[in-house]
C-alpha cells in the first residue's frame, strides 16, 4: 500500500515581506496595524499576475516578479446582512445589518471570513453574515478546482498563450464605470492571512465537544502524548524507583511484589497493536460469557437491588493439527463465575470509557426505576447485559483492559470494594492511549482513507436505516404468529363445536352466511350425538364414534399448536427481536470514530499541504488514522458474525417450531389410519378437556412482551427555539392567539 505523503523541509508558500520593523506574530497588535497601513501592508506588498507578468518571467513565482506599480484592488465589496458583535479578543469585527464592508479574505477557516469595514478596521466575520454586492461568472477558460481540498489547497495552474482573466472580471472592461476588477487568485497569497485555528486558538478546533477533542485526539496530533510514552513506560514497569529509597527487589514484600506485578499488568493492557490492514492485534483469544440467575436482595444502605451471575467461559485454543482430536472446542476448559448488579456494569463502563477512549464501545443499557423488579423486566435486562459484556469481550482492544478483568474475576466482595476506588480514580487516558499504539510506518493511503470513511459513514447509515426497519418488521411477524395462535384455536373450538353440538361463543361464528338452526341452541336436543357420545344419530354406530374421537384427538393437536405458536412468538422470537439491538444504530455508535477520522485527515493536510509543514504532526496523524481504520476492521468483523449469528438462530427457531408442529400433526393424522382408527371404536368417547372452553373461548390473547428499547431509540426533539417560542406564547399571547392554552379553550 502507498505511504502517506510527506511535504519537503521548504514551503513552496509566499515569502513574507523582508522588511525589519514587520511583527509576523498573529495575535500582536503590530501584525494588524501594519496590515492596515498601505506602505507595509502584505496585502499590497503582493504581485498579482497579469499577462504581461506570465510573458515576461515564464513562472507563477512571485520571487521572480520585477517590481511594478502597485493593484490596489485587493478586497470584494461586501454588505452585512446582519448584526454581530464581536469579541475582541477574538479579533472580531462589530458591524451593524446594512454596512458596507470589504472581504480580505473569505475562507479563513471555521466558517470566518477576514473583512474591513468602512474605517478601516480589520477584524473576523461570519461567513453567512454577509453577501457580496457585485458578482460575476468566471471566464469560460477559466479552470477551477472543484475538489474538496481545492480552496484549502489550491493547486498551481500552468499559463497558457492565451489571455489570463482575473477571476470573477468581465471580459469588457474598458468602461471606466465598471466594478474594480479582481485578480485572479493563484493560491500561494493565502500566506498572507494565518488561518483563523493557527492564529487565535493555537491549532485547536472550535467544537470543544466532538470526539476529536474530547478523547484527547486532538492534543495528540498537535502536541504529542503529555510524557514520552518510552519514559512513560520505563517508568511504569521499574516502581522500585517511586518508591522510597531503601528498598530493593531482594528485601521486597509480597504486597510489594503483588504491586509490581500488578504494575506490569496494567503497562501491558495499556499497550495496543495494529497490524495490517490496518486491524487490531489480538493479544488475548476470544471467550463468551453468559448472565444469569438473577436474584433480588435487600441491603440497609442501598435498598433493594438485582444480583446478576457472570461466569466467563474459557475454550482451548485451536490449532491447526486438533482437527483429529477428540476435544469438542464448544467445551470450556474452565470457567470463572462472579455476582454483579446493575451498578457494576456502570462502574465497568466508565472505566473503559476514560481507559480507551479511541475506540467504539456499545452503549451500556438505560437504568430503570419504576417496575425494575418484575420478571419481565428482569429477564429483559439480564438479556441486554448479557448482549453489553459480550459486545466488549469481542472487541480486540477492550477484551484484555485491566478493569474488565478485574471485573471477570473479582470473586471477594472486600476485595471488590478495595480495588475499585483506585480504577474509578486512574485518570483519563487522552492523548496516552493514542501515544501506547504501535504499528507500521507509512502503511496509509491518504485517498483510501478519505474514501474508506465517506463509504463506512454511508454504509453504517444505511445499515441502520434497514435494522429499524427490520426490527419493526418482526414485531409484525410475532403478531403474526399470535393472529396465528389465535386462528388454530379458533379452528380448534369449531370442529369441536361441531361433534359436540354444543354452541361456540364467538363473535366470529356470526360472520357464516348459513341461517342459524333452532336447534343449536338447545344442545340436549335428541339426534345431535348418542348414547356413545359419537356425532351421529344412530345408536351403536361404530364408524361414527371413530370419527368423533380421530376428530375430538385432531381438535386436541390444534391447541397445542396454538400453544407453539404463542410460545414461540413469546420467547423465541423476543429472544431474536432483542438480539437486533446488537445491530442496531452503528452510526451513531460509530459516531465518534467518523468525526476523529475526519478531523485527523484535515489536520494531515494541514500538516502536508497547508501553510505550517510539520511532520511531527503528520507522523501523529497516522496512528490516530490507523486507530480509526483498525476501528472500522473490527465493526466489518462484528456485522458478518452478528447478522450471521441472527438469521441463523432465526432459521434454527423457525425449524424447530415447526419441527414441534410438524410432529404434533404427524400424530394427529395416524389416528385416521389402522391400526390406530380401529382402536378408537373399542371404548366409548369422552369428553374433552377443551369443551368447557365453548361457552368463553380463549381467543384474546395477552398483549405480547416487546424488547426494551435500544439507548438510541427515542422520539425527534424539538428544536430549542420552538420550546422556548411555546413558552414565551404560553406567557405573553393571548388565548386564541397563539397561546399555549388556546388549545384547551376549543
Amino acid at each position: 500500500m502507498a505511504t502517506l505523503p510527506r511535504s519537503s523541509g521548504k514551503s513552496t508558500l509566499l515569502n513574507r515581506p523582508n522588511t525589519q520593523d514587520f511583527d509576523s506574530g498573529v495575535n500582536s497588535s503590530t501584525a494588524w496595524t501594519e496590515s492596515n497601513n498601505p506602505s507595509v501592508s502584505l496585502l499590497r506588498s503582493r504581485k498579482y499576475l497579469s499577462e504581461s507578468d506570465l510573458r515576461q518571467n515564464g513562472s507563477l513565482s512571485d520571487d521572480e516578479l520585477d517590481d511594478g506599480p502597485e493593484d490596489e484592488t485587493h478586497s470584494r465589496s461586501a454588505r452585512a446582512l446582519y448584526g454581530f458583535q464581536g469579541k475582541a479578543e477574538f479579533r472580531e469585527l462589530d458591524v451593524e445589518a446594512g454596512d458596507e464592508i470589504g472581504v480580505l479574505k473569505e475562507d479563513v477557516g471555521e466558517g470566518w471570513s477576514l473583512v474591513k469595514n468602512a474605517s478601516g478596521e480589520i477584524g473576523l466575520l461570519p461567513q453567512t453574515y454577509y453577501t457580496f454586492t457585485s458578482e460575476f461568472s468566471p471566464a469560460p477558460d477559466l479552470e477551477i478546482d472543484n475538489s474538496p481540498n481545492g480552496k484549502q489547497y489550491p493547486k498551481r495552474k500552468e499559463a497558457t498563450s492565451d489571455s489570463v482573466t482575473p477571476r470573477g472580471s468581465p471580459r469588457n472592461s474598458q468602461a471606466p464605470s465598471s466594478p474594480p476588477l479582481i485578480p485572479q487568485n493563484t493560491g500561494e497569497w493565502t500566506a498572507a492571512f494565518p488561518s483563523f485555528r493557527h492564529s487565535l486558538l493555537g491549532g485547536k478546533s472550535l467544537n470543544r465537544f466532538s470526539a476529536f477533542v474530547t478523547s484527547g485526539a486532538e492534543e495528540f496530533v498537535l502536541k504529542g502524548s503529555p510524557t514520552d510514552s518510552t519514559a512513560l513506560d520505563a517508568a511504569t514497569s521499574n516502581p522500585a524507583e517511586q518508591s522510597s529509597s531503601g528498598h530493593t527487589k531482594e528485601d521486597s514484600s509480597d504486597s510489594f511484589d503483588e504491586e509490581e506485578q500488578r504494575r506490569q499488568s496494567r503497562l501491558e493492557a495499556d499497550r495496543h497493536f495494529v497490524s495490517s490492514g490496518p486491524s487490531w492485534k489480538e493479544k488475548v483469544p476470544p471467550f463468551r460469557i453468559l448472565v444469569h440467575s438473577p436474584s433480588k436482595r435487600t441491603s440497609m444502605f442501598s435498598g433493594a437491588f438485582t444480583v446478576y451471575s457472570v461466569t466467563s467461559f474459557f475454550h482451548a485454543p485451536q490449532s491447526e493439527g486438533d482437527e483429529g482430536d477428540d476435544v469438542d472446542p464448544e467445551d470450556p476448559i474452565a470457567s470463572v463465575t462472579v455476582q454483579r448488579r446493575f451498578s457494576h456494569f456502570v462502574i465497568l463502563h466508565t472505566a473503559l470509557t476514560r481507559r480507551l477512549p479511541g475506540i467504539a464501545l456499545p452503549p451500556l443499557p438505560e437504568k430503570q426505576y419504576a417496575g425494575r423488579f418484575s420478571d419481565d423486566f428482569v429477564e429483559a435486562r439480564r438479556g441486554d447485559l448479557e448482549r453489553y459484556i459480550n459486545k466488549v469481550i469481542r472487541h480486540p482492544v477492550a477484551r484484555y483492559a485491566e478493569i474488565l478483568t478485574f471485573f471477570l474475576s473479582c470473586e471477594s466482595d472486600s476485595e471488590w470494594k478495595r480495588q475499585i476506588p483506585e480504577h474509578l480514580s486512574m485518570p483519563p487516558a487522552g492523548p496516552s492511549f493514542y501515544a501506547r499504539v504501535y504499528h507500521p510506518a507509512y502503511n496509509l493511503d491518504k485517498d483510501d482513507a478519505a474514501n474508506a470513511i465517506d463509504l463506512f459513514d454511508n454504509h453504517t447509515r444505511a445499515v441502520g436505516t434497514g435494522v429499524q426497519n427490520l426490527r419493526g418488521i418482526f414485531s409484525k411477524i410475532r403478531e403474526a404468529r399470535i393472529d396465528m395462535s389465535r386462528a388454530e384455536r379458533l379452528l380448534s373450538y369449531s370442529l369441536l363445536s361441531l361433534i359436540t353440538s354444543k354452541p361456540l361463543a364467538s363473535s366470529s361464528s356470526s360472520s357464516s352466511t348459513e341461517p342459524a338452526d333452532v336447534h343449536a341452541t338447545t344442545p340436549v336436543a335428541k339426534g345431535l350425538v348418542n348414547e356413545a357420545g359419537a356425532w351421529c344419530w344412530r345408536e351403536n354406530c361404530e364408524d361414527c364414534l371413530k370419527l368423533t374421537k380421530a376428530i375430538q384427538k385432531t381438535s386436541e393437536t390444534l391447541q397445542n399448536v396454538a400453544d407453539l405458536y404463542d410460545d414461540h412468538a413469546r420467547r423465541t422470537q423476543l429472544s431474536t427481536h432483542e438480539s437486533m439491538k446488537t445491530m442496531a444504530h452503528p452510526a451513531a455508535i460509530y459516531e465518534g470514530i467518523i468525526s476523529t477520522h475526519r478531523s485527523t485527515l484535515s489536520r494531515f493536510n494541514e500538516a502536508v499541504y497547508g501553510n505550517y509543514p510539520d511532520d511531527d504532526v503528520a507522523n501523529r496523524c497516522e496512528t490516530v488514522l490507523n486507530i480509526t481504520m483498525a476501528e472500522m476492521d473490527t465493526y466489518h468483523n462484528q456485522k458478518f458474525e452478528d447478522f450471521q449469528k441472527l438469521v441463523t438462530e432465526h432459521l434454527d427457531g423457525e425449524i424447530q417450531a415447526y419441527e414441534q408442529i410438524l410432529t404434533r400433526l404427524y400424530l394427529a393424522r395416524r389416528n385416521f389410519d389402522s391400526p390406530e382408527f380401529d382402536e378408537l371404536g373399542s371404548s366409548p368417547g369422552k369428553s374433552s378437556i377443551y369443551e368447557r372452553e365453548l361457552a368463553n373461548p380463549k381467543l384474546t390473547p395477552s398483549p405480547l412482551t416487546q424488547p426494551c428499547p435500544h439507548v438510541y431509540d427515542s422520539t425527534p426533539m424539538r428544536p430549542v427555539s420552538v420550546a422556548v417560542q411555546e413558552g414565551v406564547n404560553m406567557l405573553l399571547s393571548s388565548a386564541g392567539r397563539g397561546s399555549v392554552f388556546s388549545k384547551f379553550w376549543h
